[in-house]
Formats: structure tokens, sequence, C-alpha cells
């Protein structure tokens, strides 16, 4: 599969138990392939303004929200190449921009406003960059990602999310892998990605297993984490 820069689906989250996750893994051996990614590292920085106006507003579950971020699959070099991205949503559909750079032009470009390639994508997170006033890296989410698609349909796609850590100090991607813990142990944040509607062999298997959607947010969890610990006077940072 090649790499792909733009995305309309819609995205669904699921919070299993590990014995859980393992049971739907074994089902979905004969209906799902691995990623090319297999298993991977991935890590983000978002941006947002000095008083979190980006995950506040997202928290409180509007029509459209929009965020921007920055990705690496690992932890990268000034030279490796990451992605700037755009996300958006309206009326539970997800819309994904992004474009790939060297994370040292990726963070002159998002941080500095240094020019880059001029294509529809720049423009569009270069707009994005104006209306919110420069907003700047605020927090560093990383995750063990496992990525599948469907045997059947290219666009229909899973993913399970572990050992999921955040920090709000040390924000580049470069600095590595390291954070405070979101999940319990025994959690695990099944994603489903699709154009269309979820296939009858994964609903069952929810209906039977009793797990429903979630809401969940990772950068909305940490905001949180962040939140209460300013109304208490308490630092987090390491």
């Amino acid at each position: 599969m090649g790499v792909k820069n733009i995305f309309k689906r819609y995205e669904l989250k699921f919070m299993l138990t590990t014995q859980q996750y393992i049971q739907l893994k074994e089902l979905m051996k004969k209906y799902m392939q691995g990623d090319e990614f297999g298993k991977s590292t991935i890590c983000n920085l978002y941006f947002d303004t000095p008083d979190y106006l980006l995950i506040r507003h997202s928290i409180e579950k509007p029509v459209y929200k929009e965020k921007l971020r920055l990705r690496s699959y690992g932890t990268p070099k000034n030279d490796s190449t990451v992605f700037a991205e755009l996300k958006k949503k309206y009326k539970s559909v997800v819309y994904k921009r992004r474009i790939g750079m060297s994370e040292q032009d990726a963070m002159k470009f998002l941080c500095e406003r240094n020019p880059v390639k001029d294509t529809q994508i720049t423009r569009e997170i270069d707009y994005f960059l104006n209306f919110y006033n420069n907003p700047k890296p605020t927090v560093y989410l990383s995750y063990e990602r496992e990525a599948f698609f469907s045997k059947t349909d290219s666009d229909f796609r899973m993913t399970f999310d572990r050992n999921i850590l955040w920090r709000d100090y040390d924000l580049s991607l470069c600095k590595g892998v390291y954070g405070e813990p979101i999940l319990k142990k025994n959690q695990v944040l099944l994603e489903v990605k699709t154009a269309a509607a979820i296939p009858m062999w994964l609903t069952m298997f929810l209906s039977e297993n009793h797990i429903y959607k979630t809401s969940f947010s990772k950068y909305g969890t940490a905001y949180k984490t962040i939140f209460e610990r300013s109304l208490k006077g308490e630092k987090h940072y390491a």
C-alpha cells in the first residue's frame, strides 16, 4: 500500500482489555492483514494556543473541530521525514491532510513560519497557523501501534494502541519516547477507521463482549491531567 496524504473516513474508538485484544486478533486473522508498517512507535507533537483553546474546544464535542500535529514513526533525527498533519472532524467524519518533510524543516515551518514548498496542504496549514495566532508545541504523545487493513477493502483499517505516554516538556520528537502513561496496564485502545460500515464479524464480536464506542481522546486525557494539576498548583514536569 502506498502512503496516503489525504484521508476522509469515520473513526470509531473502543477500549479493550488485554484478553479481548488477544481474542480479537485471533478472529482478525481470517479478515485482516498487517499494515506495511506493522508494529510501530508513533510519536506526535500537538500544537495549541497558550490557553489550550483547541483541545478545550475539542473536549466540548462541537460539530466541527480541528487540530494540528507533527507525527513521526519512531524517534526521528533532524533530517528524518516527519508529517505535518491537519486533522478536522465535521459531523463524525474525519478529514486528514498531511505533508512530509524533514523534522528540521517542519519545526521551522510550524514554529518560525519559515517558507516551505507551496502546496494546497501547506497553504491550509499556514492558514491554520495564522487563524490561531501561531500555536506552539504543547504536548508530546507516543504509543505502540499495530495496524491492520481488510483483505477485501483497503479502506477499512483497525489499529491497536498500547503504552500511550505523554509529556508537556522536552517538546521535540527528537527527544525520544518517554512520559507519563495514560492507559491502565490491562487496557488497549482499538481504533476502527472506515469509509463505510463496520463489517458484521466485528460488530458481532463487539456486541458479544459488551464493548461499546468511546470518545476517548489521547490529547484530551493529557490536557485534563494538566488542568487538574494546575488547579492544585502542582508542577507536571520531571
